[in-house]
């Protein structure tokens, strides 16, 4: 009787082990939102984004068709002046037609790449969001 509880114990923390490695590996799978170029530089996120749609005001550029490694851009960060605590405009860039995507590192460069007429940049208030970062 002892023999027979013991087999059904080790059969059933054998099939608890098999049903839990598949979701802890389908979430350590998933890449976090977790790093931003800022002037240059890359910066990490504090917390999970949390959408505030309309209520941005520090400027953020997400690229849609960029080139590989290409990240989110912050405009500003803590330490700067007029850094909001990461209450996040987003501005959706897209290189154009004919343009072989390339890597932006900052606002600046973003707005470069608009006047050589490289990308378009249109607001889409309705992605606003709030995401601290750190330097």
């Amino acid at each position: 009787m002892q023999n027979r509880l013991s087999t059904k114990l080790v059969a059933v923390a054998a099939l608890c082990t098999m049903l839990a490695l598949p979701v802890g590996a389908s979430f350590a799978a998933k890449p976090g939102f977790g790093n931003l170029y800022y002037n240059d530089t890359i910066v990490r996120t504090v917390v999970p984004p949390s959408s505030f749609p309309n209520e941005g005001t520090d400027n953020f550029y997400k690229v849609t068709n960029g080139a590989e490694g290409q990240l989110g851009i912050a405009a500003v960060a803590p330490g700067d002046t007029n850094y909001h605590g990461g209450h996040w405009k987003v501005f959706k860039v897209t290189f154009n037609g004919g343009v072989t995507p390339y890597l932006m590192t900052s606002e600046a460069a973003v707005h470069a790449a608009e006047d050589a007429g490289d990308v378009t940049i249109i607001r889409v208030a309705a992605e606003d969001f709030l995401c601290p970062v750190q330097k």
